[in-house]
């Protein structure tokens, strides 16, 4: 049983992750890349992490994450193996979700653990408070190629104010088992495709002033 309609990638994709040892390094290497530079967006202290962010359309963005150095790191260490990141990178995707409980359960009936969902919050700059239920961020998901399942509830998107200057026009997936892949998410309502390739591949299309850019 599907837990979403299948949905095109871009009307699913809620935001892409790209994870830095270092927020202002990942905020600069951005910039470089897509001529454009991230807004600070809040800390996390349940993860040890601070964030910026970039519109990639009207309810779409990209998050540059990276560690606190004023929280404690917690227990699990930090998200997306910040802790061993050397260079800043796409980690992984985001998608919109609903009924969360639903997709796990459709996701472990499919060999796939999402792990548990749980509450999340952060204030942004204006004060602000943002909250969400999420799929659990720790769980490994095919290197990253397989999205997190995010629901924002009554809280605002946060691409809502962010300014819109670039726009998502494609995500590029790959991993060795693309096929198992591709069963996995469509059957969980993305219409994405996955290709071959001998080692795990994010790379996303991105429209900015400066023309399309690639970034991975």
């Amino acid at each position: 049983m599907q837990n979403v309609k299948t949905r095109t990638t871009l009307q699913a994709v809620d935001h892409l992750v790209y994870a830095a040892p270092d927020l202002y390094a990942g905020i600069d290497q951005i910039e470089q890349s897509l001529g454009v530079r991230a807004i600070p967006g809040g800390r996390h202290p349940a993860w040890g992490t601070r964030n910026a962010l970039l519109s990639l359309g009207e309810m779409t963005y990209l998050e540059i994450i990276a560690p606190d150095l004023e929280l404690p790191i917690p227990v699990r260490g930090r998200p997306f193996g910040i802790d061993t990141l050397s260079a800043p990178r796409l980690v992984t995707w985001a998608v919109k979700g609903t009924n969360l409980d639903q997709i796990v359960e459709t996701a472990r009936n499919l060999g796939l653990d999402l792990g548990e969902v749980s509450s999340g919050s952060r204030l942004q700059a204006d004060g602000t408070r943002l909250e969400w239920m999420l799929t659990d961020l720790y769980m490994p998901r095919m290197d990253g190629v397989i999205p997190f399942f995010i629901d924002w509830g009554a809280s605002p998107h946060p691409a809502a104010c962010l300014p819109k200057v670039c726009n998502l026009i494609a995500l590029h997936l790959g991993h060795p088992q693309a096929e198992r892949i591709q069963n996995i998410i469509a059957d969980l309502g993305l219409d994405i495709q996955v290709e071959m390739a001998s080692e795990p591949v994010l790379s996303a299309r991105i429209q900015t002033p400066g023309g399309i850019l690639l970034l991975s």
